[in-house]
């Protein structure tokens, strides 16, 4: 690997097409981007993608950014959808349509 431009790994083109498994290897393990270089230009990023979140790990995220009101609405709904016999998440109404 190239050095890095603020703080990003670089490498080019070149470099790539010849290791693309250990790059790919190194970007998977990094998690960090790593910048494509043709001509002394920069062309594209390779982005790791983020770690799988479950539905719990999701909703914990999107219950910190609702007020109090809304939070206890949604608890609300979910608690109501899995008390029934066969119950599914996406048959839940949404509790912001009126």
């Amino acid at each position: 690997m190239s050095g890095s431009l603020l703080h990003m790994k670089t490498i080019t083109v070149t470099e790539l097409a010849r290791s693309i498994h250990s790059v790919l290897n190194t970007l998977e393990q990094d998690q960090e981007e790593i910048v494509l270089v043709r001509n002394h230009r920069q062309i594209a990023r390779l982005v790791p993608e983020p770690e799988a979140q479950d539905a719990l790990a999701v909703f914990s995220d999107l219950y910190q950014t609702l007020d109090d009101s809304v939070a206890d609405s949604l608890c609300d709904a979910m608690e109501n959808v899995r008390q029934q016999p066969n119950a599914k998440l996406d048959a839940m109404r949404n509790p912001w349509d009126s």
